[in-house]
């Protein structure tokens, strides 16, 4: 988890309090930057709102209309941890102190959140949680700000990780199939064991028999002839990437695929590996 707000460290756990009280959200279409300016200007939207009227915009925030946009929506609490506020599933909580919910970790960092100074100004973060439209864990992005003894917020999931975290998923799976290869074949079979990270997967192919042994979202493909997938436009990806592996130990391949988090097909840039008999692969999606 790494807040990008370049703020202190105390932050890192408050945001899974954010997370938690804007679950829900989901984003499924449109480009990154447009989808955080958006989400950015709503909550600038809803503070200057908040600064003119107090507290009479909570009932506002509350109910369908200008500060819920689509999966976006403002939620408030206050400096002693209670929900105030909410335009999304979190509205439930309106009227509870929201730390007595979350375990000792978490209420600390909801109580140093409470104290940041408003002249912080709006504060952004990435953090992982649990998505309740999939049930999955996926990185999130929210924008915070202080106002008075009031927290506004707002946030969103990011459908798409980035090239170095499917390089390190790809790194922890080599070295796991490494140390104990049927226990690891079954985690990603099973979809747990953290082989699953938002949108990105591995899947794992014998070279022999060209046939998949394991595969992070899709266990129909398992046994199924590697050598023969292509994608939906039809370009070959089995058999290059089989032919590629076979001359050199690592390489990288680009195809079109679905994104599991977006359910699109998008451009799919893959690292692939080959430990032992197998060639392991895990790829980004770039839209």
């Amino acid at each position: 988890m790494s807040v990008v707000s370049g703020c202190g460290a105390w932050k890192k756990s408050v945001l899974f309090v954010l997370a938690w009280l804007c679950v829900g959200q989901l984003w499924a279409a449109g480009d990154e930057a447009q989808e955080a300016a958006a989400a950015k200007a709503l909550l600038e939207k809803a503070v200057a709102h908040y600064r003119q009227v107090g507290d009479k915009a909570l009932a506002e925030f509350s109910r369908q209309g200008e500060y819920v946009d689509g999966e976006r929506y403002v939620f408030v609490t206050d400096t002693n941890g209670v929900m105030l506020a909410s335009g999304g599933p979190s509205v439930v909580l309106i009227g509870r102190d929201v730390s007595s919910v979350l375990d000792p970790e978490l209420q600390k960092g909801f109580k140093d959140v409470l104290k940041t100074p408003e002249s912080a100004g709006i504060q952004q973060a990435e953090y992982r949680w649990k998505n309740q439209n999939d049930g999955k864990i996926e990185r999130k992005r929210v924008y915070f700000q202080r106002v008075g003894d009031r927290v506004l917020a707002v946030g969103y999931y990011l459908p798409r990780a980035s090239p170095e975290q499917a390089r390190a998923l790809l790194d922890k799976a080599s070295k796991a199939l490494e140390q104990d290869q049927d226990g690891t074949l079954e985690a990603i079979n099973n979809l747990k064991g953290g082989f699953l990270q938002d949108d990105l997967y591995v899947f794992v192919v014998n070279v022999d028999t060209k046939r998949y042994v394991a595969h992070g979202t899709n266990l129909r493909l398992v046994n199924t002839d590697f050598s023969k997938i292509k994608d939906p436009e039809g370009k070959p990806v089995g058999l290059p990437m089989l032919e590629m592996i076979k001359k050199q130990p690592e390489g990288e391949y680009e195809y079109r695929w679905r994104n599991p988090v977006t359910g699109k097909v998008e451009h799919k840039h893959a690292y692939m590996r080959k430990v032992g008999e197998f060639l392991v692969a895990v790829g980004y999606y770039n839209g």
